[in-house]
Formats: C-alpha cells, sequence, structure tokens
C-alpha cells in the first residue's frame, strides 16, 4: 500500500488534509492552527515530494522525518504535522478494520467524559448558560469568567466581578458538577496568583492558562504561589515543552491539542510524560467535530485521561455539516466508537 495523493482543503479558519492510497483506503486530518492556516497549507504542500509513493502505515518515521528534516520549529510546522498524522491514524485503522485506538494500545474506556465549553459576557448569560449544560447532562463546565472590559478595572474591582460570576455558576451548577475556570492567558503573574485565592472556596477543578505561554519560569512561578490545580498547554507544541513545564512543577494537568502538538502521535507521547509526574490530560479541543474524533481516540487509549473539552457547537450547523457520520454523545459523554479508523465519515 503506497499513498496515492495528498489533497488540502482551506476555508474560513479550517484547514484540512485528505490522504488516499492505491488501495482505495481514504484519511482525513485537521490542524488547530487556526490563526493561521494558510501557514499549514504551504507546509503539507511541501510535505506532498515527501509522502507521495510512501508508505502510510510508517507513521512514526513519517512524523519524525517531517519534523527533524528541516531545522525549524514553531506552530505552523507542528499544525501542518498533526493534519497529516491525524489522516495516516485514520487510514491505519481503515487498513486493518478496526478503531484506531486499538492500535494506540486498545480501549482503556467505554466512554470518554467531557466538559462543556460555555461562555457568556453578563451573569445572567452565564446562569443561564450553566443551565443548560446540567440540563444536557454534563458534569463539568468550563467557562473564562473575566468580565469583557475587565482590562478598565481596578484589581480589587476585577476580582470582585469574577469571584460574582463564577460564584453564580457554581450555584447553578451544584457541587455534583466539576467547575473549571480558563483565564485565555489574560493576566499577568501578580494578578493571577491574588486572584486564585479568592476562588478557593469554589472548588475550583482546574485553573487554566492564567498567563502568556511564553515563559516556562513565569508557570512555575505561578504554581508555587497558587493553590489550585494548574492546567496549560493548548499553546505548547512538543513533548520537550511539556516535559520542561511537568519538570519545573509547573502544570497538574497538560493540555496538549491533537491539531497542533503534533496529532495523536505527539499527544500520546506527551500523555505518556504526563503520566510520569502523575498529571492528568485534559485535551484542548474546540475547532470541531473531526478533531474531536481524533481527540477521542487518544482518550480512549491513554491511561491518564481526565477530560476531554467539548464545544456544543460541533452538533449544530455549520459543524455538523463536516461529518456524514459522527460520534455518539450521551450526556456529558462520547461513546467510544467502534467503527475503523477515526469512526467518523467527512462530507
Amino acid at each position: 500500500m503506497k499513498i496515492e495523493s495528498v489533497d488540502t482543503f482551506l476555508t474560513y479558519s479550517y484547514f484540512l488534509v485528505r490522504i488516499r492510497t492505491d488501495t482505495g483506503i481514504t484519511g482525513w486530518g485537521q490542524t488547530a492552527y487556526w490563526g493561521y492556516p494558510d501557514a499549514t497549507e504551504r507546509v503539507v504542500n511541501h510535505f506532498k515530494e515527501y509522502l507521495i509513493g510512501k508508505d502510510p502505515l510508517q507513521i512514526e518515521h513519517h512524523w519524525y522525518y517531517l519534523f527533524r528534516h528541516k531545522p525549524f520549529r514553531g506552530g505552523a510546522l507542528t499544525g501542518a504535522l498533526s493534519a497529516v498524522d491525524i489522516a495516516l491514524w485514520d487510514i491505519a485503522g481503515r487498513h486493518f478494520q478496526t478503531p484506531t485506538y486499538q492500535l494506540l494500545g486498545g480501549r482503556q474506556r467505554d466512554k470518554v467524559r467531557l466538559h462543556y465549553l460555555m461562555g457568556g459576557e453578563t451573569v445572567d448569560d452565564l446562569v443561564q448558560n450553566a443551565g443548560r449544560a446540567v440540563s444536557l447532562g454534563f458534569t463539568a463546565v468550563k467557562l473564562d469568567p473575566l468580565p469583557p472590559d475587565y482590562q478598565k478595572m481596578r484589581h480589587a474591582r476585577m476580582i470582585e466581578e469574577v469571584v460574582k460570576r463564577l460564584s453564580a455558576v457554581r450555584e447553578t451548577i451544584g457541587l455534583d458538577v466539576d467547575l473549571c475556570v480558563e483565564i485565555h492567558r489574560k493576566l499577568v503573574p501578580a494578578d493571577a496568583i491574588a486572584l486564585a485565592q479568592y476562588l478557593q472556596p469554589l472548588r475550583i477543578f482546574f485553573y487554566e492558562d492564567p498567563i502568556l505561554h511564553d515563559s516556562m519560569d513565569s508557570h512555575a512561578q505561578v504554581a508555587r504561589h497558587v493553590n489550585l490545580p494548574i492546567a496549560i498547554g493548548e499553546r505548547h507544541h512538543t513533548i520537550f515543552e511539556f516535559r520542561d513545564l511537568l519538570a519545573r512543577d509547573a502544570v497538574h494537568y497538560v493540555r496538549p491539542d491533537v491539531g497542533l502538538a503534533g496529532g495523536i502521535t505527539g499527544c500520546k507521547k506527551i500523555a505518556t510524560v504526563a503520566e510520569a509526574y502523575h498529571a492528568g490530560v485534559v485535551v484542548h479541543n474546540f475547532l470541531s467535530p473531526l478533531l474531536t474524533a481524533a481527540s477521542v481516540h487518544l482518550n480512549v487509549a491513554i491511561p491518564n485521561c481526565t477530560l476531554l473539552e467539548y464545544s456544543i457547537a460541533d452538533e449544530e450547523p455549520p459543524k455538523s455539516h463536516m461529518l456524514k457520520v459522527g460520534l455518539k454523545r450521551e450526556g456529558g459523554y462520547i461513546i467510544t466508537p467502534e467503527a475503523p479508523g477515526l469512526g467518523v465519515e467527512v462530507d
């Protein structure tokens, strides 16, 4: 079996790769490098010269060649590599007529627990969205609690507003639903540390991306002074960056994105390094139902799966139109698929 063609599809912030073999098997992948998707398209077009004619089942060999054959790094490279890697794992599962997770070590769970990604500008919006999440059966929610005008607020006012918003959500969901907080890298270390102490009574599941992702040492500084579990990783690209975060005690839950951190191959390695530090994996995932499917297969096959991020927009137009056949959600879980490959069919 050989790779016959590599086709690319660029639309809006989506960049997809379709790889076909001379045996008639097709695999699909996608990047999560949504900020500059056209950059990943250029990289994949360069990859084509190498991939055409190769055995698609030599996934890790191709991964290392494409990652190392030029002396450059960055999100455009790993985002392009992720899309190709996901497509190759889709092909491998279809070739062997088995779900992709079986080739990653086999099923470790019958369903993957989700956290509902919610928004809301006002307290009333947040309460309404939290109530919807509970009514849909989700057992964990995540939100950015900073108000839209937080940058104009004085320090004490900002803290008061955040606590008010999160307290309203906690009252809505009760103690049987986990509350995850996402700061989106908006604070400096001093503010992130100060805010965290006021969130402890709310029993926060994790405190995500409190500061910019530029400095490992700054992340470690925050972690030393915060008594909340820290989650980091959606803007990191390689196993080496996650190793450095873990070695500095800067993170408790790693958040790689299968569309950015090297695909299923790269994220499986990141999960293994995290396992050595007794850290959980909360895969970053918000872009599309195709990337959700790839993330599910990773989560099914690793021992330290904690939660999978989930956007209900996957089930609504236009995102729901992406797949002819999707995965099955029951309440706050996606049921482990049984179909070959990624278990979905792209339209």
